[in-house]
């Protein structure tokens, strides 16, 4: 296997970091956390100039035509500096996008691919609800089929994006089967009559990553917009897959973002008249913290490689996420503990990265249900976790 990134992605990632140095990015992200707010109007122009947007989108759509790898590298650069900074890349490279160029209409793609490239539109996905986050077959927000259109009623919460994104991947039931069989997917576009959203969350991390509640009451949505029939929610997983590979790569991000600032701290911070680094117990946690951050990169770097430019191995997606995220805490716990009472305190950076850590493992699926899904892989069957009796009890 070859672990070297080629000559046009460290381009890329060159370009990322005299961006960040430009832009003032270290400043930049305390001022997001602060104030709960992503200056998009700002930012996003600047993002698309640099060629951020539709990185994994066909050229005929106006992309990038680059594998999933050279998007996951991007984000885990910009999540260095925050969460917030790299999730603006994340969304329209790695999830929803890409199940829309595989399993869309050319209509529907030609009429929203390109402004996803050029950082106009931005399409998110909405999954979870109220009473069904991690089972989705449980998902209760519904399309009725009223010959041109289908009418949508339901609610989405915690959706990245919500009331920012122009345009939403919409999981819902579009028929009476039961189960899975009757999920797929509509586009929902911002704007249209009865679809609204509620207040900005405002979440322990993940601070400047707009996260609303989405309300569909008697949406007209169009049988053009019907990405997903009913019955395809196989595919709907493939792209979802991919997105996990984003949030993983925000988890790698943030553990190094938190790693440099801790590796730097040990060589100006003293005690007992020499620097701490010198302190044996100090090089330990230095180190351990590097080989959790890369042990974690490999996985996700595997995953991203086979996915190239399609959807990635669901057990290999399952797995990097899963690690990640666990890595992501606890390598952020390290660094604040080095810190000691500096660590705690919101004049430094290292207790940001270890709240937006945590988020990661809840967003896109919990470290629990990553667990269950890579034991299905493993057995090579199903399990039952709705503790269904048996017949006759």
């Amino acid at each position: 296997m070859d672990f070297r990134i080629s000559e046009e992605q460290q381009m890329l990632l060159d370009s990322i970091n005299k961006f960040a140095e430009r832009e003032n990015f270290k400043e930049l992200a305390v001022k997001i956390d602060r104030e709960n707010h992503f200056p998009e109007e700002e930012l996003l122009p600047k993002y698309a100039a640099l060629g951020l947007y539709g990185m994994t989108i066909s050229p005929e759509y106006g992309g990038g035509g680059q594998p999933a790898l050279t998007a996951v590298l991007a984000v885990e650069e910009l999540a260095k500096y925050s969460i917030a900074l790299g999730a603006a890349v994340f969304e329209n490279n790695l999830g929803p996008c890409r199940i829309l160029e595989t399993y869309g209409t050319e209509e529907q793609k030609k009429r929203i691919l390109p402004g996803v490239c050029e950082g106009k539109y931005c399409l998110s996905i909405g999954m979870t609800e109220p009473g069904g986050g991690s089972d989705l077959a449980a998902l209760s927000t519904k399309g009725v089929d009223k010959g041109d259109h289908f009418l949508l009623n339901g609610n989405k919460c915690f959706i990245s994006g919500g009331g920012s994104s122009s345009h939403f991947l919409v999981f819902c039931r579009l028929s009476e089967d039961k189960g899975f069989r009757s999920i797929g997917a509509v586009i929902v576009e911002k704007g249209m009559a009865g679809f609204s959203h509620g207040p900005q969350e405002d979440f322990l991390g993940w601070r400047g990553v707009p996260s609303a509640e989405l309300i569909f009451e008697d949406v007209k949505v169009p049988k053009e917009n019907v990405v997903i029939e009913a019955g395809g929610f196989a595919k709907l997983l493939g792209g979802f897959a991919l997105e996990r590979l984003g949030n993983s790569a925000c988890s790698v991000g943030t553990a190094e973002g938190a790693f440099r600032e801790a590796m730097e701290y040990t060589t100006v911070r003293e005690a007992f008249k020499k620097q701490i680094c010198e302190f044996q117990a100090m090089q330990f946690s230095i180190v351990e913290m590097k080989m959790q951050i890369d042990a974690a990169r490999m996985l996700l770097y595997r995953a991203a490689s086979g996915a190239g430019m399609a959807f990635p191995n669901p057990f290999e997606a399952a797995m990097a996420k899963c690690y990640c995220n666990a890595m992501a805490v606890e390598v952020t716990n390290k660094a604040l503990q080095i810190f000691g009472g500096y660590g705690y305190s919101k004049e430094f950076p290292v207790e940001r990265y270890l709240r937006d850590a945590r988020g990661c493992g809840i967003a896109g699926g919990t470290q629990e249900m990553l667990k269950l899904t890579q034991a299905r892989f493993l057995y090579g069957r199903m399990f039952d976790q709705r503790g269904s009796k048996p017949e006759g009890k």
